[in-house]
């Protein structure tokens, strides 16, 4: 008789090898023709409400892992709630204007001067919905979960008809003005730029000190005595019209090389040392409030430059004297202002020399510096050069230097409602908690917001001019165009002249003749994602508004978190969100950036094809993700095996459920034995791990709490015991239905649990289980966590007895490889312990030696008593077992042959197989 026929062994059609590559984007198709998303949100649907706002990611290029990353823990998050007791809608959306797409156009050949406006930006849009249905399809195959069918977009009219309400809100309030000041323009774009929009790179650049003899000392400096200024662009002198001081500073007047000079005291020595003064004398000190209004001669034009008074000059670097540009310079505006100067730019939107640079104009202004520094060492003004490479602004975008220009722009002041701001992010909850402290330094500190771009792909200025130049932005007007671009989209702006565009009748007192002009710049596209807390959140039924989370990289606190938060504070006075969480960058394995030159990039595409999706999100999962993560194909070897390790397990569990019955054969936690009720707490520890480990958006904690479970406490330890059990006792026999209920609850659990995570997996096996009714995973809540009184003595009891156990079993591996024995089975062991450990293992409840995967076991007395040297606790001596081996259960043992019908079997299998027999 073959005796492996009575055995029985785990039946499931489940497949060990994932297959991800092939089985995922099958998955996908059943997903979508059963459309999940609505099945999910249709049985959510009246609980709680959860929203995490998408940020919209730009709609240019394939996916790179920082996408990955971000979409992953998006979905993670949106999962786990659904199960969890909410509502939990997801909007993906894309952010669509701006220059990367009119750039992105050019370089494929479009000439935009051929084409009208209208015509250019009808092409912009088609190719951003090209780059959309790209990226939503990989989106997709990460497995991410959303309403990817309608999705918000920045270019809809829809959405567009809303970011001219919050334009106008904003405007009504007495947010927004027009004004001349210094912005960050980028000459390669040909735009002005947004602080978020700047990002740092090393530049060498010219070190110059130059001198100004004074034309008027006021009584405090003789004429010609030279005040010493440093800067390291002199592309910016011809656009010199002040010096600042300041007040509470000390000043020197120094003797050296035959002339007198001024710069600040605590500067003096370092000052002599950088322009090779062998030796200098001071010859009075004076504070900074002496010199204000002393004029000095412009060391290249007939004319003065004014010294004024600044709170910004430090003495850390240069000379304390501040070469002052209103033109370009915020600081030097400002003074400027204050003092009544002119505002100077020298220099046009190509980052040209104008003609308001005599001597200079025509030349680009980096060349510049060459011609003036120059002019200047012929003027006799040039005092020391050198080149320096420091850090220096660069456009985001075109990766190439900026500068400061003055030019007419619109702006949003912040100062006029800093403080609600402030207090919006004082009742926001932030992860990690530095997030607070961060975006409340950038906002406190923050100028106005320079909204206005002189591009065409955007959504326009909704701003009319009278003829007598006065702007027109109005409740009426902001109505009438709002609704326009509603029904037509925003191209009509570009299309239809100011009167077509203005409400019928409209009149004004500044346009006498009815002639009306309109704004040609865009609006900056912080501004149009910044306005998706109205256009998405409070324009959709299925959403609400504020969200309860905004999740994005850690870059976003000076991009649409702090956008985002402007615009909902000044028209709404709160916030947009309740909770922001953000997460770091992805590096290579060696902490670089990934780049195609260092030929280090790793691509989910890649990962997805040659692993799947769920080895990709598992490894999400596996990351602290609020610092910088680190990314490389050994990560993914390591991860794949967890993976393998939770799989198999799985395997393992619905194998060995094949004649369970959950309704009719489940056994209650107090009819099991220890062992099993030790494994139904280790599971309800690891529930309640996984629910906190969502709840606090650490999926870490998750990954680790069902690694460990899965790991240690079922495959290293439960399911090696349940062997003995559940493949070698009769089918109903109570030991044996008390570890299939165990299972059950274990698979379950695990199921529902790494379903955000791994829900590719989860739903396969799902679909094997023939005792489920939902159709999807995903259309279930997660467990709840039930804890019995009992549970911390028995922890308590059980994990002193798995420290004995991991000791047998170290024993058992010593004696394998002294090959004093083969298998486990073939030994006996004989513990030697104190008086604790010898009434613990008395008092376990089921046979020890098969918890220690022996043939025999005994007691063998106190440590003073053991042969050999205690591994701890205890000391443990295996032996090889007396007796023949079962031939159907493999324990040797001295009860063979005592069944006339079954010889070769053990008393217990004897048993069960005459029972099978009857």
């Amino acid at each position: 008789m073959d005796y492996k026929d009575t055995l029985l062994m785990p039946k499931t059609d489940f497949p060990m090898r994932g297959n991800l590559p092939n089985r995922e984007p099958e998955m996908q198709k059943k997903w979508e023709e059963m459309d999940i998303y609505k099945k999910v949100n249709e049985r959510t649907k009246g609980r709680p409400f959860f929203v995490l706002h998408d940020g919209p990611p730009y709609a240019n290029g394939d996916l790179h892992m920082g996408h990955a990353l971000n979409k992953v823990l998006k979905d993670m998050i949106v999962r786990s709630r659904s199960m969890m007791g909410f509502h939990a809608p997801y909007v993906p959306g894309w952010d669509t204007h701006g220059l990367p797409i009119e750039q992105a156009l050019t370089n494929k050949g479009v000439n935009r001067k051929e084409l009208s406006l209208a015509e250019f930006r009808k092409l912009c849009e088609e190719y951003a919905y090209q780059q959309i249905d790209s990226q939503r399809s990989q989106f997709k195959r990460i497995g991410v979960r959303g309403d990817w069918e309608n999705p918000y977009v920045t270019l809809k009219p829809t959405y567009e008809s809303r970011q001219i309400e919050v334009f106008g809100k904003m405007a009504e309030k007495g947010y927004i003005y027009k004004g001349l000041k210094p912005v960050y323009w980028s000459p390669s774009s040909e735009s002005s730029l947004a602080e978020a929009e700047i990002e740092y790179h090393d530049k060498k650049s010219p070190s110059i000190y130059v001198s100004f003899p004074v034309v008027d000392g006021k009584g405090l400096l003789d004429e010609g005595t030279k005040i010493i200024i440093w800067t390291t662009t002199p592309w910016t002198i011809p656009a010199n019209l002040g010096i600042t001081v300041h007040a509470d500073f000390n000043y020197v007047e120094l003797a050296a090389n035959g002339s007198k000079y001024v710069v600040a005291q605590d500067l003096a020595e370092a000052v002599a040392k950088e322009l090779g003064w062998e030796e200098y004398e001071v010859v009075r000190q004076f504070k900074g409030a002496e010199m204000e209004h002393i004029t000095a001669k412009h060391p290249l034009y007939d004319r003065t430059s004014l010294v004024m008074l600044g709170d910004h000059v430090t003495i850390e670097s240069g000379t304390g004297c501040v070469h002052t540009a209103p033109g370009h310079g915020e600081d030097d505006f400002l003074v400027g202002k204050k003092y009544g100067l002119d505002v100077l730019c020298p220099v046009d939107e190509r980052g040209v020399m104008t003609d308001e640079a005599p001597g200079f104009a025509g030349e680009f202004y980096d060349k510049a510096n060459k011609s003036i520094t120059e002019a200047l060492k012929e003027a006799g003004a040039l005092e020391a050069l050198e080149f320096i490479t420091h850090s220096y602004p660069h456009d985001w975008r075109t990766k190439k230097p900026v500068i400061y220009r003055a030019t007419a722009q619109w702006f949003v002041s912040i100062e006029a409602f800093r403080d609600q701001i402030l207090k919006a992010i004082d009742e926001t909850t932030f992860t990690p908690h530095w997030g607070e402290t961060r975006l409340y330094n950038m906002l406190r500190d923050r100028g106005d917001w320079n909204i206005s771009r002189q591009r065409v792909w955007g959504v326009p200025i909704p701003v009319f001019y009278a003829e007598n130049g006065d702007a027109i932005i109005t409740p009426e007007t902001i109505e009438h165009i709002s609704g326009l671009f509603r029904e037509h989209g925003s191209n009509v702006w570009f299309e239809r002249e100011p009167s077509d565009l203005l409400p019928p009748g409209f009149t004004h007192p500044g346009s006498p003749n009815g002639t009306f002009t309109k704004e040609n710049d865009i609006m900056d596209v912080w501004f149009d994602s910044g306005s998706s807390h109205q256009a998405v959140l409070d324009e959709r039924e299925d959403l609400q508004y504020p969200a309860d989370l905004y999740l994005e990289g850690s870059d976003q606190y000076r991009g649409w978190f702090n956008s985002s938060l402007t615009t909902s504070v000044a028209i709404n006075g709160i916030a947009p969100y309740k909770g922001v969480l953000s997460h770091g960058f992805t590096l290579d394995g060696n902490g670089r950036k990934m780049s195609k030159s260092l030929g280090n990039v790793i691509v989910p595409a890649k990962v997805m094809n040659q692993l799947g999706a769920d080895i990709l999100r598992l490894w999400v999962a596996s990351v602290d993700y609020t610092a910088d993560v680190r990314v490389s194909d050994e990560n993914f070897k390591q991860v794949s095996e967890v993976y393998r390790k939770i799989r198999n397990t799985l395997k393992f569990l619905h194998g060995n459920l094949h004649d369970f019955d959950n309704e009719t054969d489940r056994v209650a936690y107090e009819d099991m034995r220890e062992m099993d009720q030790f494994m139904a707490m280790r599971l309800q520890k690891m529930i309640d791990a996984a629910h906190k480990g969502y709840n606090s958006y650490e999926f870490s904690s998750v990954y680790h709490a069902l690694n460990h479970f899965c790991a240690n406490d079922l495959s290293s330890f439960y399911l090696d015991v349940a062997k003995d059990v559940v493949y070698i006792e009769t089918a109903d026999h109570p030991h044996r239905r008390a570890m299939q209920t165990v299972m059950f609850d274990s698979l379950m659990a695990i199921l529902k649990l790494a379903s955000p995570i791994i829900p590719h997996t989860a739903d396969e096996l799902w679909a094997h289980l023939d005792f489920v009714e939902e159709a999807s995973v995903q259309l279930t809540d997660f467990p709840e966590v039930e804890w019995k009184d009992a549970y911390d003595a028995l922890e308590e009891k059980w994990t002193q007895f798995m420290v004995i156990r991991d000791a047998v079993l170290k024993a058992l591996e010593e004696a394998r490889a002294a090959k004093t024995i083969g298998k486990s089975l073939e030994a006996k062991v004989v513990v030697y312990g104190d008086e604790a450990t010898k009434q613990l293992l008395a008092s376990i409840d089921d046979n020890v030696g098969q918890l220690f995967m022996v043939s025999g076991y005994e007691f063998g007395g106190s440590l003073e008593d053991a042969p050999k040297v205690a591994d701890g606790s205890v000391a443990v001596v295996v032996e090889r077992a007396d007796g023949e081996k079962c031939e159907r259960c493999w324990t040797v043992s001295e009860q063979l042959g005592q069944n006339d019908n079954h010889p070769t079997l053990c008393s217990r299998c004897a048993a069960v197989v005459e029972t099978k027999e009857a």
